[in-house]
């Protein structure tokens, strides 16, 4: 599936989209350029699964984990760009963290090492700008794909507009 979105707002209702259709377990692989939209989507799922903390690119850190502030999902934001290998992301020991979703930047090559199942989100952006005062500004353009069994009965296209 093929959708395109234009503004900040957009990106973080897609995420929340996304964020109403993960269960604990689930993975989210982000892959796109720096300054795609990958944060700000992972701002919306976050606030979906209404956790705790700001959430901000984990570049420096690898990782960061996101606490519900009730009974819900916690949130694990990973970022693989400097990881080298499918064994770092193993040895982040992911599964450690009970009743929650993992969101993983960067994760494509290393992501098939963790889970059967996952939904992969390309996101692609124009380098035409919609606002010339702001450097952020220009289409979207996203393409999900659902891999492993996880997805074969979500209905992904009835569920993201």
């Amino acid at each position: 599936m093929v959708f395109s979105v234009s503004t900040s707002e957009q990106m973080q209702i897609f995420g929340q989209q996304i964020g109403a259709l993960l269960v604990a377990g689930d993975v989210v692989v982000l892959s796109g350029p720096l300054g795609a939209g990958k944060t700000t989507f992972v701002q919306g799922l976050a606030e979906q699964l209404e956790v705790q903390g700001v959430v901000t690119s984990p570049t420096f850190v690898v990782s960061r984990v996101h606490k519900p502030k009730a009974d819900g999902l916690a949130l694990v934001h990973v970022d693989a760009y400097r990881l080298s290998s499918q064994s770092d992301l193993v040895d982040l020991d992911l599964d450690a963290t009970k009743n929650a979703v993992f969101v993983i930047e960067w994760g494509k090559d290393f992501v098939s090492g963790v889970t059967d199942s996952w939904l992969e989100i390309d996101v692609e952006r124009s380098q035409d700008l919609i606002d010339p005062d702001d450097a952020a500004s220009g289409i979207r353009t996203i393409t999900v794909t659902a891999v492993g069994d996880r997805w074969t009965d979500v209905d992904l296209a009835g569920s993201l507009t």
